[in-house]
């Protein structure tokens, strides 16, 4: 195979061989031990308690000849102590300079902020691989900010959806997450008790759920649920996850006429005027009698689609609790506020904004294998390489060679789109042998 060839990304590329960034350009080692040197900083956001990396992760990118520098206390929210790094392998910094002298990779949970201090996108050295969740579609303006720094930056987001991309998929992981935290803050809020129970002061009955998004969040929301006793519906404008949603005891609402919309990846997409009507019908007629209701319908680069009107909620018995998890990006009840907690007509409305985040510990293991297993799609012999013809490099790459690679982004950005590649010649014939 030609070593030039089309990336199906809009442009033509080959493995790159990314020497850590201030060392010579033929990217002889700097230092002993190995040409991929991974920095993990303590993340800049004052709510978050994940960790990039965790001591069971790290062993895999020793084994690949990596080196990995762990910033002193980073590890700290997630009950990751300095010493359990140390003792898998890693050196402890006591600040994100010394953390990050001779780093070719910067791994992290949250984006970096947009100064230029260190451990900031302005103050990190052109070339640096940046790997991290990154809200491309919420945030394109950081895309930028990273092309025009020199950045090679990866979005845990645009992981693709695929098989082979499974064990990197740190949004299904999160979600998981999530939609178990989820059910149990709404039971904490419910004033009932949600199972079933048979006593000799009288039989209660169980709780009702009613789980709007049967995504991997709603899957596990339902499963949660269930295991904690309440009689559960859930609806999804996806009818392949029916069986999903059944296969959890659950039951599946549906309509007599079509209300579906699955788009690229398993994702949903936005419904006509007509179906929404339809589909806020539905939910209109089973809201008014469960206890608790969990949200989780989103659309990528799109406001949440409103499910739950005031009216609805106006029907809801005192004391029922909403947990709105697409509050972040404008909520699924259009009395949600993100991050805070509201009372409305006596319900309890919740829009949590990072609920993984309350689980550091799992969510950090979870998270940690996923970005392990991508950076390795990278590791090539000892050697950083970066590969934008690999199936799931390229799709996840946000920028790189000072240009903004993902097209969506692009576009939303109002850039043209990359030039389109150019057919690369067939190398020459070997010389005939003798005799052919």
């Amino acid at each position: 195979m030609p070593l030039w060839q089309l990336s199906g990304r809009n442009r033509l590329s080959r493995p790159v061989k990314v020497a850590a960034p201030g060392s010579n350009p033929a990217g002889t080692r700097q230092n002993q031990g190995g040409n991929v040197k991974v920095a993990v900083l303590a993340e800049a956001h004052p709510d978050e308690r994940r960790v990039a990396l965790v001591p069971a992760s790290l062993k895999e990118l020793l084994k690949a000849g990596a080196e990995v520098t762990v910033q002193s206390g980073a590890g700290a929210p997630a009950s990751i102590s300095d010493s359990e790094y140390q003792e898998a392998g890693a050196t402890i910094a006591p600040d994100a300079a010394s953390t990050l002298e001779g780093a070719s990779v910067l791994l992290g949970v949250q984006p970096r902020p947009e100064g230029s201090g260190p451990g900031d996108l302005g103050g990190l050295p052109k070339g640096t691989v940046v790997v991290s969740f990154m809200d491309p579609l919420g945030s394109p303006e950081r895309a930028k900010a990273m092309a025009d720094a020199g950045l090679s930056a990866f979005a845990m987001e645009l992981i693709p959806r695929t098989t082979r991309a499974q064990r990197m998929d740190a949004l299904s992981s999160q979600a998981t997450v999530a939609g178990y935290k989820a059910v149990l803050m709404a039971a904490d809020h419910l004033p009932k008790l949600m199972p079933m129970f048979m006593t000799a002061a009288g039989t209660i009955r169980p709780s009702k759920a009613l789980i709007l998004g049967a995504g991997v969040a709603g899957l596990q929301a339902i499963a949660t649920a269930r295991r904690l006793g309440a009689k559960v519906e859930a609806f999804d404008v996806r009818p392949a996850v029916k069986e999903q949603v059944q296969s959890l005891g659950a039951s599946f609402l549906e309509t007599e006429e079509d209300v579906t919309a699955e788009g690229e990846g398993g994702y949903a997409k936005e419904l006509s005027e007509e179906q929404h009507r339809k589909e806020l019908e539905l939910i209109a007629a089973h809201i008014h009698d469960a206890d608790i209701v969990i949200t989780t319908a989103q659309i990528p680069g799109r406001p949440a689609p409103v499910l739950i009107t005031e009216e609805m909620v106006k029907s809801m018995h005192p004391g029922s609790v909403i947990i709105d998890m697409a509050a972040i990006s404008g909520g699924n009840c259009e009395l949600s506020q993100a991050g805070q907690t509201v009372e409305r007509h006596g319900v309890t409305i919740m829009g949590p904004d990072n609920l993984p985040s309350t689980i550091p510990v799992h969510a950090s293991q979870m998270y940690g294998k996923n970005v392990v297993t991508f950076l390795l799609e990278m590791v090539q012999d000892g050697e950083l390489v970066v590969d934008l013809e690999n199936d799931v490099v390229g799709p996840a790459c946000l920028s790189h060679g000072g240009e903004v690679w993902n097209p969506r982004v692009r576009d939303t950005l109002g850039l043209p789109p990359l030039p389109a590649p150019a057919e690369a010649p067939e190398p020459a014939p070997a010389p005939a042998e003798p005799g052919e």
